[in-house]
């Protein structure tokens, strides 16, 4: 079963929205320049009712989205302040004046989850595409992206000395593996446990503790890296260089202290 359509016929005991509100407003603009069939037919997939009552408007799902989207709501506000709100109504395709939620405000998760993202991809594209009809932007606006790394979420961990120990000892562990080295202990237990209880200790702000712990496994770390040193004549000759370079940079991370400018971050 398909969604169920707003109500479009007049009522002669009720006035319509469009009839009690400005038509100037930005958001009744909008709404006349996006192709909302256009956008239903791309999101129908996701609005299919197989059993039960029919599925909500395309209109109104994309139209919620939007607005919480454009004035940074939550579930909860949204659809009441559509509630409240004429012009929010009229976005999402209401003819007539609304007094309960449209939905409930946990369903928008669901739906979010149901469009998935080329749902809101399709949400995007015509909004740029209402705005290129309405001439507020050209289309070579849209051509380039220019992004604000300076702003932008990283996925870079923060270099604490107790992860860079972890990655080199990880790192010799490797490469010894790689090159046939039989280490006497690699640690592959104890460090990684280490690593977490210093991160924990960190946290509580017990330093002298942590302190105790980030010792244990810097010399976890150097027994590796001397086993690695001791071996390295063992090593095919192609291979020596870069356990070298490997064991060079374990041990300028060592000899590092906490506030020593020029640090080894990786």
């Amino acid at each position: 079963m398909g969604p169920k359509t707003p109500v479009t016929e007049g009522d002669f005991f009720r006035q319509p929205l469009r009839e009690q509100i400005n038509l100037k407003h930005p958001l009744v603009r909008l709404a006349d320049l996006i192709k909302w069939d256009r956008l239903g037919m791309a999101m129908s997939e996701s609005f299919v009712s197989r059993k039960g009552r029919p599925a909500t408007s395309p209109r109104l799902i994309a139209g919620l989205l939007y607005l919480q989207h454009a004035f940074d709501l939550s579930d909860e506000e949204v659809v009441w302040q559509w509630v409240e709100n004429p012009y929010w109504q009229v976005f999402t395709g209401e003819t007539y004046l609304q007094t309960e939620p449209p939905i409930d405000p946990s369903s928008l998760t669901r739906w979010r989850k149901r469009l998935g993202e080329a749902g809101v991809e399709e949400l995007l594209a015509e909004t740029i595409d209402a705005a290129k009809r309405a001439g507020v932007i050209k289309t070579a606006s849209v051509k380039r992206v220019i992004v604000d790394p300076t702003v932008m979420e990283k996925a870079i961990a923060h270099p604490t000395d107790s992860r860079l120990l972890e990655r080199c000892r990880e790192h010799l562990v490797k490469a010894a593996a790689r090159h046939d080295l039989k280490l006497r202990q690699n640690y592959n237990r104890e460090a990684p446990h280490l690593a977490r209880q210093i991160g924990r200790y960190a946290h509580a702000k017990q330093y002298k503790r942590m302190k105790k712990v980030l010792r244990t496994l810097r010399s976890r770390v150097g027994r590796v890296m001397r086993d690695v040193e001791r071996q390295i004549d063992a090593a095919p000759k192609g291979s020596r260089a870069v356990l070298q370079d490997l064991i060079g940079r374990t041990k300028r991370i060592l000899s590092q202290k906490t506030k020593d400018k020029n640090k080894r971050l990786c």
